[in-house]
């Protein structure tokens, strides 16, 4: 992650509101629409915070659009692994 002044770190119970939120609405929204439809209210920057952790580990994307979508899935991963044929040479 890119270093920045981060006045306030989220706690857990926050990052997986956000997280779960993100899933459950899954391509319906742009970042600063699903900031403002959050079921818990929160400062601008920690929700940028969370976004970004999210979107650098993998589990968020955005479409050309700039609408965000729930992209980890590790079920559908494991699935895969298991398979010899899609092993890793």
């Amino acid at each position: 992650m890119a270093e920045k002044n981060v006045i306030h770190y989220p706690r857990l119970d926050t990052v997986l509101m956000v997280e779960e939120f993100m899933r459950e609405h899954s391509g319906e929204f742009k970042k600063k629409a699903l900031w403002e439809s959050l079921p818990k209210k929160m400062m601008y920057q920690t929700f940028c915070t969370i976004f970004d952790y999210l979107l650098q580990s993998g589990k968020i994307a955005t479409d050309k659009e700039g609408k965000i979508a729930w992209i980890y899935n590790p079920e559908l991963v494991k699935k895969y692994t298991e398979r010899e044929e899609l092993a890793v040479r």
